[in-house]
């Protein structure tokens, strides 16, 4: 069955750009296009598709008014958000997620788009199939709020786990369905926890300083883009900057540093990498700290878990009900590398446990 698009964006050069990749797609039918929120409300009662991609800045009803209506409407539709690397796109598009949208690509100015639609497709291909993964029933009875697996695993939501050293650290990874995520764990921590948080979400530059100005605002923790060579301090959360890798050092003394790398490659096609996060968790905290794994696609995180395991750190996955994308935590839970399996509800307090 055709995964039927419908293509909102209020550039006709855009329109054009995104259908002729869409209808290059296997399995995917561009059923109509719109050039305004307003236009394309009316299009998704009539033409009934499946997703719809969204340009964020729009004239009349712009992409994140839209979004309140499919919500407000209870329209079962899912959205892919395409949006300028700008800082006032970036923002607009982080509250995107957080109203449900699925996933997003980052659009090139048009004097580049021809020469990057190549990469355009990549990614609306990746996304794609992974939209297509998360869902195993009829996408037609979905919501964007609410695309889930079934639990395949077997186990319980949380799993029995006893511990009496403390973390001294925590480590986050997390792809498809983040920000939405974060922005629903990240409050409950404690404004006190007494700890320093480390997380590797998955985006392009630009975005992430949009995502970690988003969750500051929302928590009583300390939420930024990290920087390299700043000291890691407790009640923080450092986010790995878009585009980098970020690892954990040792300063002078007791300290511990950032370091960030714009010239280490990718792993796991990602860049920043929870891989090359995990590595350094294990080398510089070894058993004193917590790694979790979140909703996401692909395999990222499941070889740092394999080491920070190893080197006995707690580590704690999201179960398959709550996730957007059953694909990260997947790979640890199978490999047997979590001693704590827990919907997205009760990952907070499971990780102040181990505090």
């Amino acid at each position: 069955m055709k995964i039927k698009v419908l293509v909102v964006d209020d550039t006709i050069f855009y329109r054009k750009i995104v259908s002729d990749i869409l209808n290059e797609l296997p399995d995917v039918e561009v059923v109509g296009t719109a050039n305004n929120g307003e236009i394309a409300l009316s299009r998704i009662r009539s033409l009934k598709p499946d997703l719809i991609t969204l340009d964020v800045e729009m004239p009349i009803m712009n992409g994140l008014q839209l979004l309140e209506e499919i919500n407000k409407q209870e329209l079962k539709v899912d959205t892919i958000m395409l949006s300028s690397k700008t800082q006032r796109s970036s923002e607009a598009t982080m509250q995107a997620l957080q109203l449900g949208a699925f996933d997003f690509i980052a659009k090139p100015d048009e004097a580049s788009a021809e020469l990057n639609k190549q990469q355009i497709k990549k990614n609306l291909d990746r996304i794609l199939q992974s939209y297509k993964g998360s869902s195993q029933v009829d996408s037609r009875i979905k919501k964007t709020t609410a695309i889930r697996p079934p639990v395949s695993t077997g186990r319980p939501a949380v799993k029995p786990f006893k511990r009496t050293e403390k973390s001294h650290v925590v480590a986050i990874g997390i792809s498809t369905g983040g920000p939405n995520a974060l922005a629903k764990m990240i409050p409950k921590l404690p404004g006190n926890i007494g700890v320093p948080i480390l997380l590797v979400q998955h985006m392009p530059p630009v975005f992430t300083a949009s995502l970690a100005k988003s969750l500051d605002q929302k928590s009583a923790l300390t939420i930024k883009e990290a920087t390299n060579g700043e000291e890691v301090l407790p009640n923080t959360v450092y986010i790995a900057p878009g585009g980098t890798q970020m690892m954990v050092a040792s300063g002078i003394g007791m300290k511990k540093i950032i370091r960030i790398s714009e010239d280490a490659p990718p792993e796991n096609n990602c860049k920043p990498s929870v891989d090359y996060l995990f590595r350094s968790v294990a080398r510089e905290y070894g058993s004193k700290s917590t790694c979790v794994i979140m909703t996401g696609m692909g395999v990222d995180g499941k070889l740092g878990m394999t080491i920070t395991r190893a080197s006995g750190s707690v580590s704690i996955a999201q179960e398959a009900q709550s996730c957007v994308v059953y694909g990260m935590p997947k790979a640890v839970i199978e490999s047997e590398l979590v001693d704590i399996i827990a919907p997205l509800e009760s990952i907070a307090g499971e990780i102040t446990k181990t505090l």
